[in-house]
């Protein structure tokens, strides 16, 4: 299970690597609809083409709601504007804007919503964001959703970091929804109750909406059977920096795997399918549409999926199996074998790619560092701060040497082994 030395060494030492994070922090943010979206799908064909020259892959059309912020205010009471962030799909308010009270209701748990419920109906709903590489984190989809199941007319949610707004998707696909903003920190400071009752606000936000495409860009090495290793990472991000950490990071190493063992997967038991999603900040489109495509035969020839998501930023890594915890076992001997630490986290956590395959029947693992980590650079996730300087050139080799040998080992594991991996105790 030991990567082979040649291999290992070559990535160690792989200028190209460092070179390509660079390179895809330099395209933007990557937000969907966007020309830096389709810089970065032009950076990747021109990466995977300059190592398998051979292989010119294959395009699938991902059609999605489209959507674009085009402004945004928020204005408090006493006339001022506070900073703030449209998030992804979020309904226009109209010229005239939406003024109401403001309920801050904490960090927005099932429990405070519960608590608070009486008094949400007609209100809008403040709540925090979260680490989200965490156990029990609760995604602000949720959130949202609970807000308007209690009648919210609003959302707003405060980021992590002072100064700074906060990013993400308001999980709306298309159709009717609630205005939603992220704020920062010290904004969410002033909107909390007073003896005199619920600060009131005005939030005006205006989109374009309509019909959109985007790409799967999908690179085939077959092996020796006709079963895959599908190794992914998604291509969007927010417009507030650079996403560096997420996904920069991600595509940065599945780019140095592949031009390290696309030459020696013929030799492979197992294929290796290379996957660039996109749309995957704005719920897990592009995956779920590829996934949903599939006949059962075709998952079941799917070994694994390895997705790679948020890989630097801190030096420890996670591998989150979503609850097929056949495979985790053949994880942990991988990186002991390799000299590296891993810890595994079993319950499903639908925030990335590896999601859709596991919902599929597929077993899937999302790696991730910083997991369960609140002082890890991944704090900064989905804000103005997740730039390139938060990674360590360290920290991204260590990552791309693991995935490199748990996807060399995933390819040649015998197919009882493969068998566990589909397990879920």
């Amino acid at each position: 299970m030991r990567l082979d030395a040649d291999l290992a060494g070559r990535l160690a030492v792989d200028e190209q690597l460092w070179r390509d994070f660079n390179d895809i922090c330099d395209c933007g943010g990557r937000l969907s609809g966007t020309e830096s979206e389709k810089r970065a799908f032009a950076l990747l064909r021109e990466r995977v083409r300059a190592a398998s020259p051979a292989n010119s892959g294959r395009s699938i059309p991902v059609p999605y709601a489209g959507w674009r912020a085009k402004s945004a205010t928020l204005k408090l009471a006493d006339g001022s504007f506070a900073a703030c962030h449209p998030l992804v799909r979020t309904i226009a308010t109209g010229a005239s804007g939406l003024t109401a009270e403001v309920i801050d209701i904490g960090r927005g748990t099932p429990e405070e919503f519960e608590a608070h419920k009486a008094e949400i109906n007609g209100r809008i709903v403040l709540v925090r964001h979260e680490l989200m590489f965490a156990a029990g984190t609760i995604h602000r989809r949720r959130k949202y959703d609970m807000a308007r199941a209690n009648g919210a007319v609003g959302f707003l949610i405060a980021g992590p970091l002072a100064g700074h707004v906060v990013a993400g998707s308001s999980g709306r696909d298309a159709g009717e929804g609630i205005p939603a903003l992220g704020v920062a920190p010290e904004t969410a400071a002033k909107l909390a109750r007073r003896a005199a009752g619920f600060p009131k606000v005005t939030i005006t936000i205006e989109t374009d909406e309509g019909p959109a495409e985007t790409e799967t860009l999908v690179y085939d090495y077959p092996g020796q059977t006709d079963e895959w290793v599908v190794l992914s990472a998604h291509v969007d991000g927010h417009d507030l920096a650079e996403s560096a950490m997420d996904n920069g990071t991600g595509l940065a190493s599945v780019l140095a795997v592949t031009r390290a063992l696309a030459p020696h997967v013929a030799s492979f038991r197992r294929g290796l399918r290379v996957m660039f999603f996109s749309v995957e900040e704005w719920a897990l489109t592009g995956s779920a549409q590829y996934v949903q495509a599939l006949s059962e035969a075709e998952r079941a020839k799917i070994a694994l999926n390895v997705n790679l998501d948020s890989v630097a930023g801190s030096p420890h890594l996670a591998a989150l199996t979503s609850g097929f915890g056949g495979v985790e076992r053949f994880l942990l001997e991988v990186a002991e074998a390799n000299g590296q630490n891993l810890r595994t986290v079993r319950p499903l956590m639908t925030n990335s790619d590896h999601a859709n395959f596991a919902a599929g029947g597929i077993p899937a693992i999302r790696l991730v560092a910083g997991f369960d980590d609140p002082a890890a650079h991944l704090r900064v996730v989905l804000t103005p701060a997740d730039t390139r300087d938060k990674v360590a050139q360290s920290e991204l080799r260590q990552a791309t040497l693991l995935t490199a040998a748990l996807v060399a080992a995933a390819c040649n594991a015998d197919p009882a082994e493969a068998v566990k991996w589909r397990v879920r105790p």
